[in-house]
């Protein structure tokens, strides 16, 4: 079986189980998505969801943003861990927002990744997301299982990234990355994986790490 046939399998089989994967990150805009994303850097989502209406309830758009010190921000989002990077971030970014962009979220890659603290898998996130652009945001649980199934080399996160846009139809690409990332969640963990019982890795799973 080739690449591209295994990447077809795989993806017949995530449709079935997720048909319409939710965004897993509370947000309502672009703007919170945004610091939602940059929050679940080394985070859980649900800790995420469970910080953010805290930080929102102060300051849902960057204007209000702006008014808040960075002490202050750091102070509620520490829950999330890396606090006193991301409440820089969160508070540089803002002030350009406003500065550069009346406020609004840029929707181009080269814009977002100028922004502080918003590298190219966070500006995916947004890009896909929010602004339904073609995108294939790779976080560890797609990096870790393209390398599982033999899809990718497991080398780098930017190579993972090429390899499945490669193999994935290109208006695939924005549900297909929220179908993997479900699928590691609940079938496919990092560690006491049961792969004869996980209905991809039973299949297609490396033999090297069958064995």
């Amino acid at each position: 079986m080739t690449k591209q046939e295994k990447a077809t399998a795989i993806l017949k089989t995530l449709e079935k189980l997720y048909p319409n994967p939710p965004v897993p990150l509370d947000h309502k805009d672009a703007y919170t998505l945004l610091i939602s994303v940059l929050l679940s850097a080394q985070c859980t989502d649900v800790r995420v969801n469970k910080t953010t209406p805290a930080l929102f309830k102060l300051a849902d758009n960057p204007f209000d943003m702006m008014k808040l010190s960075v002490e202050e921000i750091r102070e509620i989002i520490k829950p999330c861990g890396l606090s006193p990077m991301k409440s820089k971030g969160i508070a540089g970014l803002s002030k350009i927002l406003v500065e550069k962009y009346n406020g609004k979220v840029p929707d181009t890659f080269e814009e977002l990744e100028e922004l502080p603290a918003v590298g190219h898998k966070t500006a995916s996130v947004v890009m896909t997301q929010w602004f339904g652009k073609p995108a294939f945001p790779v976080d560890t649980h797609i990096h870790r299982l393209a390398y599982r199934w033999g899809l990718s080399n497991g080398k780098s996160v930017e190579q993972t990234e090429k390899d499945l846009k490669r193999l994935i139809p290109e208006k695939k690409w924005n549900k297909a990355h929220l179908q993997i990332i479900y699928f590691g969640r609940e079938y496919c963990p990092a560690k006491s994986h049961d792969w004869k019982a996980c209905p991809i890795c039973s299949k297609y799973m490396r033999k090297a790490l069958r064995d």
